[in-house]
């Protein structure tokens, strides 16, 4: 291991509730268990990473958890030191006051903006690009995760796939479908509720709090649980990471959103059904296109259809819901054997962690 590049610190700014922390407190914990880095995450709201991690207190400015040395970043902050690498995660900005400390070391960090998750070509044209910055003696990487060769790669630790292999092997059979509902508040949750109702097979739904429940409840009466015909629809209590990937295992369809659960969902080899983060000028739709493109090139048509027509009604779009539910869950197990070897594939790159810690000695 170069020395040069023990100590790494991970600037994170909380913008999605828990896709950005979540990313970066796994690729956190990865660094030190599987690369021996020592990784300090700096987090602006540390309230919002206690449910994934609960041994941590929001209200402490430093403390550690999982090997992984936790700060608290208020408006400036005063570090004494930058480290060997320094990870920006999806453009957050870092304070001026460390970019002064980094400019000033005699030996200059390596810096890497990482990028959000898109499956669109540019984006494997433009990975590890750099730019030096204006006025300091710096240069900054940018680093995109993807879907190939070209790109970053997925988070995925060591041993995920046969964890979740073991698990799967012990999972029951069932008369009724296991369903996992992460979504946004936007999310067409009545048209699903209905659809659910009135299929023929019987569902369990599992919903953590926040926006899931809230979108929930503003169709069905009280707290919960409900039976909503042929629908059990059940609250949960919000799940720390390794709960939630068993829940991604055991589900025979996964609803997520975002980034960090869409990168689970694909994991855990089971058909999912993603809402992207809404953005202006409808830019998301294209990003979930191009994803779809990648994604359904090995279906054969019947089952690219079902998926196609099932995220773009998930995500607003056309067909009605309940017809396109009905054609995704006809066609269930051909989707699911798609997305293991899906899954394989992707498994066979390297990891994101892995990628960035090679990108990053060449650079020494």
């Amino acid at each position: 291991m170069a020395a040069m590049q023990l100590h790494w610190d991970i600037f994170c700014r909380v913008i999605d509730n828990y896709g950005d922390i979540g990313i970066c407190w796994r690729l956190a914990r990865q660094l030190v268990a599987e690369h021996g880095r020592h990784v300090r995450l700096w987090v602006d709201d540390l309230a919002s990473l206690r449910p994934l991690c609960p041994a941590i207190d929001p209200s402490l400015g430093a403390q550690s958890a999982h090997g992984v040395e936790i700060r608290h970043w208020a408006q400036d902050i005063a570090a004494e030191r930058s480290a060997d690498v320094v990870i920006e995660a999806f453009a957050c900005e870092l304070p001026n006051s460390y970019l002064r400390t980094m400019a000033a070391a005699t030996r200059k960090p390596c810096w890497i903006n990482l990028e959000y998750l898109t499956a669109e070509s540019w984006a494997e044209d433009c990975h590890g690009m750099a730019s030096p910055h204006p006025t300091l003696p710096l240069t900054k990487y940018f680093f995109f995760p993807g879907f190939t060769t070209k790109a970053g790669g997925l988070l995925r630790e060591a041993g995920l796939l046969s964890d979740r292999e073991r698990y799967q092997k012990q999972t029951p059979p069932r008369d009724h479908l296991e369903i996992s509902l992460f979504c946004y508040d936007t999310a067409p949750v009545g048209d699903l509720l209905a659809a659910l109702a009135n299929m023929a097979q019987p569902s369990v739904v599992h919903v953590p709090p926040g926006k899931p429940l809230a979108a929930v409840m503003q169709h069905l009466p009280g707290p919960g649980p409900w039976q909503h015909g042929k629908a059990r629809i059940e609250p949960i209590p919000f799940l720390p990471l390794d709960d939630y990937d068993r829940l991604l295992w055991q589900s025979d369809i996964n609803f997520i959103r975002g980034e960090d659960s869409f990168v689970r969902a694909q994991w855990a080899a089971k058909p999912f059904i993603w809402q992207i983060y809404q953005q202006d000028e409808d830019a998301h739709l294209v990003k979930l296109s191009a994803f779809l493109d990648r994604y359904c090139a090995g279906m054969g048509g019947e089952q690219a259809q079902a998926v196609n027509d099932m995220f773009t009604a998930w995500n607003g779009g056309e067909p009605e819901l309940a017809q396109a539910f009905q054609h995704f869950v006809d066609h269930r197990q051909a989707i699911a054997e798609a997305n293991h070897a899906w899954c394989e594939d992707l498994g066979s790159q390297d990891d994101l962690a892995t990628a960035l810690v090679n990108f990053c000695a060449a650079k020494v």
